[in-house]
């Protein structure tokens, strides 16, 4: 998923702020449910954020246009974990590797068959 870089992402000196890199990542898999039609969340239940390891490489400026790259590297009945990397053109800029839980009623449960069919497109192919 391409962005670009407003004003409103980056410090005084035009650098993307580091809290920010977590929300493009977020966004990028958020997208990949709205592009097929669901939402990240339902009633039926919702992924949260179990842990993230963050390495911060280069910053990212105002006006740049970043992409995030998803590749699914664990998958279990109620868990996966994805690395996730935002790079300007080939130059990598920052990458995290998290680990998604997957709760029904508050509670770990087992991913849906729909939910675990959609998130095999993060799978390197």
């Amino acid at each position: 998923m391409k962005f670009r870089v407003y004003y409103e992402d980056t410090d005084a000196a035009g650098i993307v702020y580091y809290a920010n890199y977590l929300k493009f990542c977020e966004r990028a898999r958020s997208e990949l449910f709205f592009s097929n039609g669901l939402t990240p969340q339902s009633e039926k239940g919702y992924f949260v954020v179990k842990s993230i390891e963050a390495n911060y490489i280069q910053p990212a400026m105002l006006g740049d246009t970043v992409i995030v790259e998803t590749e699914m590297i664990e998958k279990k009945a109620a868990s996966i974990v994805l690395i996730q990397q935002v790079k300007r053109d080939e130059t990598l800029l920052f990458e995290m590797k998290i680990r998604l839980a997957y709760l029904q009623d508050g509670k770990p449960a087992k991913i849906p068959p729909q939910i675990n069919e959609l998130i095999s497109l993060w799978q390197k192919q």
